[in-house]
């Protein structure tokens, strides 16, 4: 497995808990946090929001760093170089055309 491929999938982990960190916020009014019972339970709706408001700054920092980070660890060993589509045989450039000057015209009748 190569590193590109870790860093996929860490990405894919990072992005599905952002979603879900986004999802249970409540803006406004009716969230997914308001149908929990449990987020009173926590320390109150201020230190659940606190942590949410956290929790989603972190992880897009960290989904930023990974991006970041896998673009560097990629080779380009996954481009698309031995296509069946493009020829990879080397082609001769057609030779140059003679060029003939044409004789001067009889200006003189």
């Amino acid at each position: 497995m190569s590193t590109f491929s870790i860093f996929l999938v860490l990405i894919t982990i990072v992005c599905f808990l952002l979603i879900v960190v986004i999802m249970v916020q409540n803006p406004k009014g009716g969230g997914l946090s308001s149908t929990i019972g449990g987020s009173q339970m926590l320390g109150g709706v201020q230190k659940t929001t606190d942590f949410l408001d956290k929790s989603t700054w972190t992880l897009a920092t960290i989904l930023i760093a990974l991006v970041l980070l896998s673009s560097l660890s990629f080779t380009g060993t996954l481009s698309d170089t031995d296509s069946k589509i493009i020829d990879n045989t080397e082609t001769t450039a057609p030779a140059a055309p003679v060029q003939n000057t044409p004789a001067p015209a009889n200006s003189g009748k």
